[in-house]
Parts: C-alpha cells; sequence; structure tokens
C-alpha cells in the first residue's frame, strides 16, 4: 500500500446488506462527478506465465520484438494523428513512451529472462518491467518516482500487442448501454490511452496508482476532468455499472451510495459548477486587496504547452517552469538546441511576461546517464545546485540554453537547494562563462536575464540577508522546507501526518525571508503547494506575501481570497500570533 493508503469501509443497511463503500484516495483535480463505473482491462494483470522449449527460444524472442516494435509504431501513429483539439500535453508524453520502447534495455533485459529461464514473452517482460519500475518507485524525487508508472504503462501497451487485446474497457457494452456519464475505473491510466477515451463522455478518472506528478492527473488536469488517484484497489472492488461519486477535492469514491447521498452531491455538483463560472468572470481582474495592495499571480508549469494553459487562466507570469521533464525518461541528455526551443516556446507565449525556469533538480539517488547509484540519504545528497556544480558540462549547456531563450523575453534563472554563498558565486561564474561561450561562437543572447534562488533549506532561511543581497529574487519552496525543518519525509507513511505547514517554526522562517526581501527591495515568491491553498492564502499575505505561483487550475480560488482581504489588518494578527509563538487560526483570518 503507497503513501496514499487507500481507506475502505461500508455502511449496512436494516437487512445486513452492505448499501455503500467508501474509498479514500488523492484528489488531483478539482470537481465532482457522479456516474457508472467502466472498468479498463489491465493486460498486466491478465498475463499468462509458462515456461517454453529450448527450441522456442529465439522465436519467443523474436515475437516478443516485433511486439515492442509494433506497440512503438502505433504510438507514432498516434502521435501523428492527434486531433487539432487535443492537449498539448499529450504530445510530449505520448513520446516519452515511445522513446522508452526503443531504448534497447527494454527487449535485451527481457529477451535474457527468455533464454537463461525460458519464460514466455508476457512473463519475462512483466518481469524486467517490474525490476525497472521498483527501481524508479523506490527513488526520493516525488516526479522520478512517478516516473516508474510510465514502464508499466510502456509494458502494458506491448502486452496487448502480445494478446491481440484492442477493447480499453472490460466490458465495452456498458459504454453503450447506459445513459449516465461514465467514470473510469483503472490500475493506472496512459496518456494514449485518455486520448482513445477522450470522445466518450467520461465523467471522471480513478486509478489505483499514481500521484499529483503522475501523466494520469497531468492530463486529467488539462482534459478539466475529475480525478482521483492512489485508491489502492479500486478496480479489484468496483463492478461494471456500479454508480459511483468521485470528490476530487477531497478524493473520496463512494460505490452505490444511498438516493439521498446522491442527492446531495448532485447538489454540491451544481453549486460548484455555479462558482467556476463566477470565478471565470476573474480571469483579467487585477489581484488587488481591499486596502490596495497589489498581489502577483503565476503559475506553475511542468511542460511548455502548459504555458498556454497559464495564459488561460489569468496568469501574470511563469514563476516556477520545472526542466526536469526535458532530461527524464530518455537514453542522454538534451542537446543545448532542444532545451533552447522549449525554453523559447515558454518566453515566447508568455508574450513579455517573466518565466522563471528552474535549472535542473535531480535527486542524487540517478545520474541522468540512467546509472542507478545508493546514496545513504538522498535527500541530503549531491542532488540540484549541487549535482550542477559536480557536471559543468551539462550545467553550461542548460545555462546557454537559458540565455538564448532571453532573447524572446524576460526568463529568470531560478536555482534550487542553494545552502552556502560560495554555491551562489559558482552559479554568476558559470553563467559568465556561458555568455563568453555564447559571445565567441556569434550566438545571439540576451542579458534581460534575473538570477534568483530557491529557499528550501533552513540554513539558508536562517541566515538569508547576504543570500538576498547577492540575487535579484527570491522563491520560498515551501515543501521541503517544512520537510528540512521539521525533519518529516511526508512520503513516509509513518511519519506523514507531523508534515505541518502551519508549524510556527515554518511560519516564522517564511516571514523572516519575505521581510528581508521587502528591506534589499527583492521580490519574494512561494512556488510551493501553500502557495495554492486558497485556505491559507490569508496567512500569507499576513506574512507579507505579494507574489504566489501555483498550477493554473488553483489561480481563480487564490484571487477571489486576495479581492476578500485586508492586507493591513492581516499583517497584525498574523504578526501577533508570530510574536506569542501560537498557532494561527485560519478562520479567525477569514473572519
Amino acid at each position: 500500500m503507497t503513501a496514499s493508503a487507500m481507506m475502505t469501509s461500508s455502511f449496512v443497511d436494516n437487512h445486513g446488506f452492505s448499501s455503500m463503500v467508501c474509498m479514500q484516495g488523492q484528489g488531483v483535480v478539482k470537481g465532482y462527478a457522479i456516474g457508472r463505473a467502466a472498468i479498463m482491462s489491465a493486460a498486466a494483470l491478465e498475463v499468462a506465465h509458462y515456461r517454453i522449449a529450448d527450441e522456442d527460444v529465439e522465436t519467443e524472442c523474436a515475437r516478443l520484438e516485433r511486439a515492442i516494435v509494433r506497440a512503438g509504431q502505433d504510438l507514432q501513429t498516434l502521435i501523428d494523428t492527434l486531433p487539432p483539439d487535443a492537449p498539448r500535453e499529450v504530445e510530449p508524453l505520448l513520446n516519452v513512451h515511445r522513446l522508452l520502447l526503443e531504448d534497447p534495455l527494454l527487449s535485451e533485459q527481457a529477451c535474457d529472462f527468455i533464454r537463461a529461464r525460458h519464460y514466455n514473452a508476457e512473463w519475462a517482460l512483466t518481469t524486467q518491467g517490474q525490476m525497472l519500475a521498483e527501481q524508479f518507485a523506490s527513488m526520493e524525487d516525488e516526479y522520478l518516482r512517478e516516473r516508474s508508472a510510465d514502464i508499466r504503462q510502456v509494458i502494458e501497451r506491448v502486452l496487448r500487442v502480445l494478446s491481440g487485446t484492442t477493447s480499453l474497457l472490460t466490458n465495452a457494452e456498458t459504454v453503450d448501454a447506459s445513459d449516465d456519464p461514465l467514470i473510469v475505473v483503472a490500475r493506472d491510466i496512459s496518456p494514449a490511452d485518455m486520448m482513445r477515451l477522450k470522445g466518450a463522455r467520461f465523467a471522471a478518472f480513478l486509478t489505483d496508482l499514481g500521484g499529483p506528478t503522475s501523466h494520469t492527473a497531468i492530463v486529467a488536469r488539462s482534459l478539466n476532468v475529475p480525478a482521483v488517484v492512489g485508491l489502492g484497489h479500486v478496480r479489484m472492488l468496483v463492478r461494471d455499472g456500479d454508480m459511483l461519486v468521485a470528490d476530487g477535492f477531497s478524493g473520496i469514491v463512494l460505490v452505490n451510495p444511498s438516493q439521498q447521498v446522491l442527492a446531495e452531491y448532485r447538489q454540491r455538483q451544481a453549486a460548484y459548477l455555479r462558482e467556476r463560472e463566477e470565478l471565470a468572470c476573474l480571469r483579467d481582474a487585477p489581484a488587488v486587496t481591499l486596502d490596495g495592495i497589489e498581489v502577483k499571480l503565476e503559475a506553475n508549469i511542468e511542460l511548455p504547452e502548459e504555458a498556454e494553459m497559464a495564459l488561460a487562466a489569468g496568469a501574470q507570469g511563469i514563476g516556477l517552469f520545472r526542466s526536469e521533464f526535458l532530461f527524464m525518461g530518455r537514453a542522454g541528455l538534451p542537446s543545448e538546441e532542444e532545451q533552447y526551443r522549449a525554453y523559447a516556446f515558454v518566453v515566447k507565449t508568455m508574450a513579455g511576461r517573466p518565466v522563471t525556469i528552474r535549472t535542473l533538480d535531480i535527486g542524487s539517488d540517478k545520474t541522468l546517464d540512467g546509472e542507478v547509484t545508493v546514496a545513504t540519504n538522498p535527500a541530503l545528497g549531491l542532488r540540484a545546485i549541487r549535482y550542477c556544480l559536480a557536471k559543468p558540462e551539462m550545467f553550461s549547456t542548460q545555462l546557454r540554453a537559458l540565455l538564448r531563450a532571453a532573447v524572446h523575453g524576460h526568463v529568470r534563472i531560478l536555482v534550487p537547494m542553494i545552502s552556502h554563498m560560495h554555491e551562489v558565486r559558482a552559479v554568476h561564474q558559470a553563467i559568465a562563462a556561458a555568455c563568453r561561450e555564447l559571445t565567441a561562437r556569434g550566438v545571439p543572447y540576451s542579458r534581460n536575464f534575473s538570477v534568483g534562488a530557491m529557499v528550501e533549506i533552513p540554513a539558508m532561511a536562517i541566515a538569508i540577508e547576504p543570500f538576498a543581497d547577492a540575487l535579484d529574487f527570491l522563491s520560498i519552496g515551501t515543501n521541503d522546507l517544512i520537510q528540512y525543518t521539521l525533519a518529516i519525509d511526508r512520503g513516509d507513511a509513518e511519519v506523514s501526518a507531523l508534515y505541518d505547514p502551519m508549524h510556527p517554526a515554518v511560519l516564522r522562517l517564511i516571514a523572516h525571508i519575505i521581510n528581508a526581501g521587502e528591506r534589499v527591495g527583492k521580490p519574494v515568491a512561494v512556488c510551493g503547494e501553500m502557495a495554492g491553498d486558497a485556505r491559507v492564502t490569508r496567512m500569507l499575505l499576513g506574512l507579507g506575501l505579494k507574489e504566489f505561483s501555483m498550477h493554473p487550475q488553483q489561480l481563480p480560488d487564490v484571487k477571489k481570497e486576495i479581492l476578500h482581504a485586508h492586507s493591513n489588518a492581516l499583517r497584525m494578527k498574523v504578526a501577533t500570533a508570530l510574536n506569542r509563538a501560537a498557532r494561527i487560526d485560519l478562520e479567525e483570518l477569514s473572519a
């Protein structure tokens, strides 16, 4: 069972029969969905395991290799025929899967199992896939952990080719026979499968696996379809045609609820849709508090194509563009030209608005050439800027691409995991060297860029003044700052309940960083999960925050809170609580 463990409970009627099942997962796309279950087939769960004869070994290897080639061809066809209204996130995700299929390790290692153990092709492939998926799943970095899903989804695609299965649903008649909206229930859903399902009237996606950075979550967000992931065993517990309620806010899924419960959720659904329509009217409204304090609202993105989603949501810029997507799920490093095209696309799309691009943030548990290493504590090891400075050629390539992209607009280079001033100086030296290289090559670049750092290590937060002086801006990564301040791994189910964004020590650090920025006239943003949580918006305003960055979908709710808040009154209330080292009452701030 994963960190987002499944909670299942049943309600029993007067006759002793179970009348409703309640399951707990992780809501990754807000909204309510009510409909009939449509169970998605899972070839990996139904694969046959048997041993083959000596004389059939090479024939079986050839069968596997043909299936892998065919799966890759099918993906390429899907990429080439994507409809104009397909979410822009889909093509890069499909290309990740295509590259995984082209990796010779996939077929070579599986064929080794066929030759050495006489496994049939399906068994060999699932064995190899399980080993690769476990390597990714054990990694410290959340983004890399989620890439284990890519391995599983690629294996699933090849298994379908091997079995000749074409239907995605276990009971295709369910789609045709039901007049109700349909809710897809699956072990996991690949981007390719989501595109095949896109044309039908699916109201939500529910999966056993996944997290907020999984591809299911990314594509569901782009389709604006409610999704609950990490349910554990939903596919095994739900039957085709069961009535389901999916709550994308709480992550709760109800199976066969009563008419009274259905009526209540239909009311919630209608109210939510009305609220969305009202919030849409705020898209172009300035984010200004009741006492006239202007607040900047920016967007976090993972893929270049998400910049258009940010603009559509009214973002004033990109506050965090995670560059890791270019480096993951591939053999070899991305070239300077490839990186330049990706960064330039975002800068051009934002049309003069600032674009903050974080330099490569990768943990020490996996190097970029695919070599897996074991660190004593990956969270405290050679990661992020430490890794980049240890790989100067790789870092220089990324910096040159960023400087070239700055020709098209204002680029802000954001450096993660800074803890020492000598790292800041090393970054400035690396940027100066990249400028000299581009000048020598005669390649156009711009000095219209800023250099800032993520404040996510308590040492930097406590001694923030010299960093604020030496940098152009600061961005608080609350996720890691909380984790390191409280010595709590929120991904560890045994201690995750102790992960507390509202801990007075955490809030004092955030206030200290914001105040230091104000003193030297440097902008300070929050780009961690706290920034997109409308429940704490007023508290962050009370700490003096004037720049928020979040997922585009969260912008309307945060803006609504800002428009109804009185910043100076909140600052007095929050300062009083911090001076007493007391917990801040969020309800009192909303009064």
